[in-house]
């Protein structure tokens, strides 16, 4: 027998066998395993076009449209169709880009670092918001062009030059926007800040969906199956802010040349009527293809336009802090509307001193809050923090204090329906016991009693000072969005906070903030139609003094609480009284009088000088 002969014969056996499995493998992963093939055919067969929807449209409390939708067009390309059959230097000349340009366009599409979602199958974003001139001259010429398709969409466009960080923007979507959520595909737009990044999923709606047939040369034939296996765009949900849009006008034209925020708040809702943080920018600017552009532009500006100073901006709050001190105090038993204390141009004692303006001494509590006395406050946190009787240790009042400004809206944030907000800083006594390790006492920390020191907030938060006031005791989340198309308001809207004072200690700081404005530093915010209320405070700083002022009005029925800072404004009733009580009498009163209407030109034109160095 041959042994060599039946061995090769096992042999070649096993190596057909092997192709055979091979071949099998393979095809098995082709057909089933792997989708090109699919891909493939379905693209020579069928396009999917997607319908986008229209963005929902955005308007003020009162109605006036401020954001609305544009028709514009994106030019597509599917790269399997386009390879070796476009006349690139014909296509580059209708579009208007170099050869330079195309190719790099093309590279970052086949970039799958930039582009997850990439395949050479699938209708890839070459061009986009290409206005309705481009798009005529493109249509024409487009059957030259195998491979390239436009896609209908539309643009932001925004009415009116203000409240451009309440509105925010609308830009193309990042590697990270894809990942965060399948919704979006390469070349889609998301809200990139204010209420269109807060409220995207509302306003965004829901893609549709067409199914085109195609013949052999790439034609379309019409609808697959006569459209029934089509999807409608849903439109997107329109939102009505509660901005008042001639209270912002008012708002960003008295702080021109000026570095601060105005916010005002309804206090019977919680509702901004307005959000002003200069510099600002016309929001027009971050529309269309010149965005990216713009931004960069914005960004690197060195007074820091993007930045919304309302929500983000952190700044010590100066006097108009002294009312929740009185509240504390009164709240404590630390005081009583009619303990006096003495001011001899300030605190003195044990060698400390803190400064004061002249005023009659001693005062009690309603005329300290009216001539924003500093003695007076300061001696009520040294008897609070001093008090061991009552708390035991200097921790324990420093802790109590903390949790009465924690009631209040500070050293948290808020919860404003915008994103950025920013905490603030409320010290309590692991702060200071870390700080100065252990050994400290109420004349260590004297100075957050007048709004310095540690202590920091946020424009928003003494806006919401002053509407927990005028509420007598609480407050609802400040928001910016009113109503939501079809949507109840979220409850965390609706929600009363109230903070640890009782209703007869605010009794008393109303009282005081509506004696500053008949007779003490807010005498400027005086007007016969209704009866104000305020605080003003001057918030020291490296350079120039910031101005600061907090108020409400009318007194009994308050319809509007307010803050106002001024960057190196000087004193409170230098800038801050002025301007409040400007917008104070336009938000109730409906407009301004001829008087006032000169005073808030002046205003206007009244340029304060900064050192860039320090933005």
């Amino acid at each position: 027998m041959d042994y060599g002969l039946s061995n090769r014969r096992y042999v070649i056996g096993g190596v057909a066998t092997l192709i055979i499995v091979v071949y099998i493998v393979r095809l098995f992963t082709l057909q089933i395993m792997s989708d090109d093939y699919k891909k493939n055919a379905d693209s020579n067969a069928f396009l999917k076009r997607v319908d986008y929807p229209s963005r929902g449209i955005i308007t003020d409390r009162n109605g006036r449209l401020m954001v609305y939708n544009q028709p514009a067009y994106d030019i597509m390309v599917v790269m399997n169709e386009a390879r070796g059959r476009l006349d690139t230097a014909e296509f580059c000349s209708t579009v208007g880009i170099t050869r330079r340009e195309f190719d790099e366009r093309m590279a970052a599409i086949k970039d799958r670092a930039k582009n997850p979602g990439y395949s050479r199958f699938t209708q890839q974003l070459f061009m986009g918001q290409i206005p309705d001139w481009e798009f005529s001259k493109f249509q024409e010429k487009m059957f030259r062009f195998p491979g390239f398709y436009v896609q209908k969409r539309s643009v932001r466009q925004y009415e009116y030059p203000y409240a451009a960080h309440v509105i925010g923007d609308v830009a193309e979507v990042s590697p990270a926007d894809i990942e965060e959520d399948d919704y979006y595909q390469p070349g889609d737009y998301i809200g990139k800040l204010g209420v269109e990044r807060k409220y995207e999923k509302q306003l965004r709606g829901e893609k549709g969906v067409q199914i085109l047939l195609r013949d052999a040369h790439g034609r379309i034939q019409g609808r697959y199956q006569e459209g029934r296996l089509d999807r409608p765009p849903v439109a997107g949900k329109n939102l009505t802010l509660s901005i008042d849009l001639g209270l912002q006008a008012l708002g960003e034209r008295l702080l021109e040349g000026k570095i601060g925020s105005i916010v005002a708040i309804e206090p019977s809702t919680g509702e901004v009527l307005c959000m002003v943080s200069s510099p600002t920018y016309d929001p027009r600017v971050m529309s269309g293809r010149n965005r990216s552009k713009n931004h960069v532009k914005l960004a690197l500006d060195p007074w820091k336009p993007l930045l919304n100073r309302s929500i983000m901006g952190l700044y010590p709050p100066g006097s108009t802090f002294k009312t929740t001190q009185a509240l504390t105090f009164l709240s404590e038993g630390i005081i009583t509307p009619g303990t006096m204390f003495p001011c001899h141009h300030g605190f003195y004692y044990r060698g400390l001193h803190v400064g004061c303006h002249g005023h009659k001494s001693p005062l009690a509590l309603v005329d300290a809050i009216s001539t924003s006395c500093n003695a007076y406050f300061c001696w009520g946190l040294y008897y609070m923090i001093g008090n061991r009787r009552k708390y035991g240790s200097v921790q324990e009042a420093m802790n109590r204090w903390r949790d009465y400004m924690v009631s209040m809206g500070f050293g948290y944030r808020l919860g404003i329906d915008l994103p950025g907000e920013k905490r603030g800083l409320i010290p309590n006594a692991e702060f200071y016991d870390k700080a100065y390790s252990g050994s400290w006492n109420g004349l260590t920390v004297i100075s957050i009693s007048i709004g310095q020191g540690e202590v920091t907030l946020t424009p928003l938060q003494i806006a919401n000072l002053g509407a927990t006031i005028a509420n007598r005791g609480y407050y609802y989340v400040p928001h910016v969005v009113r109503k939501v198309q079809g949507e109840p308001l979220d409850t965390a809207f609706t929600r009363r906070h109230y903070s640890m004072a009782p209703r007869s200690a605010y009794e008393t700081v109303v009282a005081g903030m509506r004696s500053s404005v008949l007779r003490g530093t807010c005498r400027a915010a005086n007007r016969p139609e209704y009866e104000a209320c305020g605080k003003t405070g001057t918030a020291q700083n490296r350079g120039h003094d910031h101005s600061v002022f907090m108020g409400f009005a009318p007194m009994d029925k308050p319809k509007i609480a307010i803050a106002v800072y001024v960057e190196n404004g000087g004193w409170g009733a230098d800038y801050g009284v002025p301007i409040g009580s400007l917008m104070m009498e336009k938000y109730i009163n409906g407009r301004l009088s001829p008087e006032s209407e000169k005073k808030a030109d002046e205003f206007q034109h009244r340029r304060i000088t900064y050192d860039s160095r320090n933005r």
